[in-house]
């Protein structure tokens, strides 16, 4: 059965990413989802909580301490987590030990504020992980769902991918 409610939590990364010149200076900034969210039309409900904007290189043990606590005080049994790509997998992991939740993270390669980003389709095969998925933590991204502790970023290829069949 589909929640009627999703809990997201942004973290920052690339999906949210402002670019000022051709220099690729940037800052993280708001959460994108949103309009994503009202573009697309969703038909459940939500809530937004900003943790932090940060690029996920910058993000440090205490930082998964915010989001994990975060998402073990929410009261929502869905957890949407918007997070850059590079650390998403730590992440991930340490939310393992959090119970009775079903958590999916995703974010884009490139922002969402570009015409060519993945981060529509990204949050699109998220939330339907997100509603079809037993609690557990997942990564979704490139079109496919992983379990947090099987996934791991091919930089060279532009992907993620399974680290066990």
């Amino acid at each position: 059965m589909s929640p009627t409610f999703v809990q997201i939590f942004s973290c920052g990364g690339t999906i949210d990413k402002i670019y000022f010149d051709s220099k690729s200076d940037y800052e993280v900034g708001e959460p994108q989802i949103d309009e994503i969210f009202k573009r697309c039309g969703v038909a459940f409900e939500f809530e937004i909580v900003s943790l932090m904007r940060k690029d996920s290189l910058e993000m440090s043990a205490e930082d998964r301490t915010v989001i994990q606590s975060a998402v073990e005080s929410c009261p929502a049994s869905h957890v949407l987590i918007t997070h850059g790509t590079d650390t998403m997998t730590e992440t991930g992991r340490a939310l393992l030990q959090v119970p009775n939740k079903t958590i999916v993270l995703t974010g884009s390669m490139t922002p969402a504020r570009f015409q060519a980003s993945d981060a529509e389709f990204n949050i699109g095969v998220a939330v339907g992980a997100l509603m079809n998925s037993a609690p557990g933590v997942y990564v979704a991204m490139n079109g496919l769902v992983f379990p947090t502790d099987r996934v791991q970023k091919n930089r060279d290829a532009g992907r993620f991918e399974s680290t066990k069949d």
